[in-house]
C-alpha cells in the first residue's frame, strides 16, 4: 500500500492564523519554546506541506487567474464581467491596484508557506542526527517547500522581501523588498533547491514528500527563469548562457532518473491509479472521505467546474488557444498563423493534446462516452463562449458537492517530467544547441500522436481528425535556431496549456507586450468584455505591491514601477 504525508489534521493544529500581516502568533498551536521531540518537529515539517493545499477559489495555488487568465489562454468566465470583478480587470490589465484584496491575499497566503518552512528549519536547529535520524532530509524538503512558495512570489511580485529562518517573525516586516537585486533573490531560491537536490533521497518512502529528482526538476526551472536577465523596465537584456548551463546539467538529472513519459497524456490529467505516475515529480495531494466533513479536496480549482455538472464555469479556454492546436497537411503547427481563422473541429487536423485540454460542444466529457459535453453547460456563453479546461476537472462521478462548488480529490501536478524537458530544450536553442533540442521536442510530439485511445465517441471513432507530426528537417521544416525558439516556445504552450505557466514564460521571455496586445487585438472583435483591455510594458509584467503590506512593513516596501 502506497503511504501518503499526512497533512489533513493539523488545519486546527498548526495552521497560521489568517491575519493580514506576518507576525502574529498562530492561535492554538505549539510554540518553538515548547517543541522538545523529534515527534513534535516532525509536525511542523507537516505544517509546512500543509500550506501547499491551502488555498481557496480566490487565492488559487495553481495561478489560474495569473497565468492562465492574464495569458492568451483563459478568459475569467463566471457570470459576467462583475463575478469576481477583480479578475476582471486583471484579465483587462485596467484598474488593476496595490489596494486590491485579491492580490493581497495571495501575497499573504504565499508568505504564511515561507513562514511556515522557516519556523520549521529554525526548530530542527535544536537537534542533531543522532536525536533524529531524519534532520537532513527533513531541513531538505523544509527548503524544498520554502523556495517552491519563494519562487512563485517573484515570478508574480518580483520584488519581495527574502526572509529566511534566522529572522524572528517579529522582525520580518524589518526586511525591504529591495534589500536584494532580482538576480540575488533568484540565487536563494536556486540554493533552496540545490541544498533538496543534495540531500533528499532518491524515492521517499511517503507519496507527496518532495525528493531529489523534484528538486533537481525545480532547480532547472529556477535557473532557467533566472538566466532571462531584466532591466528596471522589464526587458530581457541578457539570456545568461553560464545559468542555461546549469539549468540542462540540473534537468539532466531527471530526465535520466526513473521517471518517464506517461505513454498517453491523458494519463497525467485522470483521477485514482493514475495519480502521482511516472510523470509526476512533485504533486500536491488532497483527500476525501478521511472521517472530516468535506475531505481535503482541491478548493483552489473548484470555480472551473461547467454549470452543466456544478459550479461556476470559470477559467474559460480562449478561441485563441484553441485555434493554435490546428496543424497543417503535414501534421506541424501553424507557428504564426494560426489564428488567422478560428478552428473548424469537423474539417481541420488538429493535436489530439486539444481534446485533452479543452471541452467543447458534442464531446465527451473527460472521456466519458455516455456523457457529452452540451453547449448548455456554459453559464454565458454569449459572453464567454462554449468552451471548458479539462486538465483539472475529473470524470463526473468524482466530484465532491460543497454547495455551491463542487470540488475534487485528484492530486496538482506542479511539476511535469514533460516540462523538464522542455526546459532542457529551451535552453538549449538559447545556447545555440538547437540540433540537440529536436529529439526532445520530438518525443513530446510523438507522445501526443499517439494520445488518441481515449479521444472516442461511443462507437469507437475517433472525436477529431487527429494529425501531429515530428518535426523534420528538409522535409516539413527547416530547423535554423530562430525557428527553433518559435517550435519550443509553442510547444510549451500547448504542451502546458491551462496549467498556469503561460503568462509567466511571456513575461520571461521579454514579449508579453506584444504577444498579448495583438492577442487582444484580435479578441476584442470576438469577446465584448475585452474592449479596452491593454497590456502596458514595464507595468503589467508584474503584479503591484499590495498596500496592506507596504503599511505593515512601514513603508519599507517599495512599489513596482507604474503602480
Amino acid at each position: 500500500m502506497k503511504r501518503y504525508i499526512t497533512i489533513l489534521v493539523l488545519c486546527f493544529f498548526f495552521c497560521t492564523s489568517c491575519e493580514d500581516v506576518l507576525d502574529v502568533d498562530p492561535k492554538g498551536v505549539l510554540n518553538e519554546e515548547q517543541i522538545s521531540t523529534p515527534e513534535d518537529a516532525e509536525k511542523f515539517v507537516i505544517a509546512a506541506y500543509s500550506q501547499l493545499g491551502n488555498d481557496e477559489i480566490n487565492r488559487p495555488f495553481s495561478l489560474w487567474q495569473y497565468g492562465d487568465m492574464r495569458a492568451d489562454d483563459a478568459y475569467k468566465g463566471g457570470r459576467d464581467p462583475g463575478d469576481g470583478q477583480g479578475f476582471h480587470f486583471m484579465e483587462t490589465f485596467t484598474n488593476v491596484r496595490p489596494d486590491m484584496w485579491e492580490i493581497d491575499g495571495l501575497w499573504f497566503h504565499l508568505y504564511i508557506g515561507v513562514r511556515r518552512a522557516n519556523e520549521g528549519l529554525r526548530i530542527l536547529q535544536n537537534f542533531t542526527e543522532d536525536e533524529y535520524p531524519q534532520l537532513t532530509t527533513r531541513q531538505a524538503e523544509l527548503r524544498f517547500i520554502r523556495g517552491h512558495f519563494y519562487f512563485e512570489l517573484k515570478r508574480l511580485f518580483n520584488r519581495i522581501p527574502y526572509i529566511d529562518e534566522n529572522v524572528p517573525a517579529a522582525d520580518y516586516k524589518l526586511i525591504s523588498n529591495v534589500e536584494l537585486t532580482s538576480q540575488e533573490v533568484w540565487e536563494k531560491i536556486a540554493a533552496d533547491f540545490e541544498f533538496a537536490a543534495e540531500n533528499l533521497p532518491m524515492v521517499q518512502p511517503q507519496i507527496g514528500r518532495a525528493d531529489q529528482i523534484a528538486a533537481y526538476a525545480y532547480l532547472s526551472k529556477s535557473r532557467l527563469y533566472q538566466a532571462y536577465e531584466q532591466n528596471d523596465q522589464y526587458n530581457v537584456i541578457n539570456v545568461n548562457q553560464e545559468l542555461l548551463q546549469k539549468s540542462i546539467a540540473a534537468a539532466d538529472e531527471v530526465l535520466s532518473s526513473n521517471h518517464s513519459l506517461e505513454s498517453d497524456f491523458a494519463n497525467n490529467f485522470l483521477s485514482g491509479s493514475y495519480e502521482n505516475g511516472p510523470e509526476s515529480l512533485f504533486a500536491v495531494q488532497f483527500s476525501t472521505s478521511d472521517g472530516t466533513a468535506n475531505g481535503r479536496l482541491n478548493f483552489g480549482d473548484m470555480l472551473t467546474v461547467p454549470q452543466g455538472l456544478g459550479c461556476c464555469d470559470f477559467k474559460k479556454p480562449s478561441q485563441n488557444l484553441a485555434n493554435a492546436f490546428k496543424t497543417d497537411e503535414n501534421g506541424v503547427p501553424y507557428l504564426d498563423s494560426f489564428n488567422a481563422e478560428n478552428i473548424d473541429f469537423d474539417t481541420d487536423n488538429v493535436d489530439p493534446r486539444l481534446d485533452h485540454t479543452i471541452a467543447h460542444p458534442g464531446n465527451p466529457w473527460k472521456y466519458e462516452t455516455a456523457l457529452i459535453f452540451e453547449e448548455g453547460w456554459s453559464r454565458t456563453p454569449e459572453i464567454y463562449g462554449f468552451y471548458n479546461s479539462l486538465k483539472e476537472n475529473v470524470q463526473s462521478d468524482q466530484y465532491e458537492n460543497v454547495d455551491p462548488f463542487y470540488g475534487n480529490s485528484k492530486s496538482r501536478i506542479i511539476l511535469r517530467y514533460a516540462e523538464v524537458m522542455l526546459n532542457k530544450a529551451e535552453a538549449l536553442i538559447e545556447l545555440g544547441r538547437h540540433d540537440e533540442a529536436l529529439p526532445l521536442i520530438n518525443e513530446l510530439r510523438d507522445r501526443a500522436s499517439q494520445s488518441t485511445e481515449k479521444l472516442v465517441n461511443a462507437d469507437g471513432s475517433l472525436l477529431a481528425n487527429y494529425k501531429v507530426s515530428q518535426y523534420m528537417p528538409g522535409t516539413n521544416i527547416s530547423w535554423s535556431q530562430e525557428y527553433a525558439r518559435k517550435a519550443v516556445r509553442y510547444e510549451r504552450r500547448i504542451e502546458l496549456a491551462l496549467e498556469g505557466e503561460r503568462f509567466f514564460d511571456l513575461v520571461r521571455w521579454g514579449v508579453a507586450e506584444p504577444v498579448l496586445n495583438s492577442y487582444l487585438s484580435v479578441e476584442q472583435s470576438r469577446k465584448d468584455f475585452l474592449q479596452g483591455a491593454s497590456f502596458v510594458a514595464g507595468k503589467h509584467e508584474y503584479l503591484p505591491i499590495p498596500q496592506n503590506q507596504i503599511f505593515w512593513s512601514e513603508d519599507r516596501y517599495v512599489q513596482n514601477p507604474n503602480y
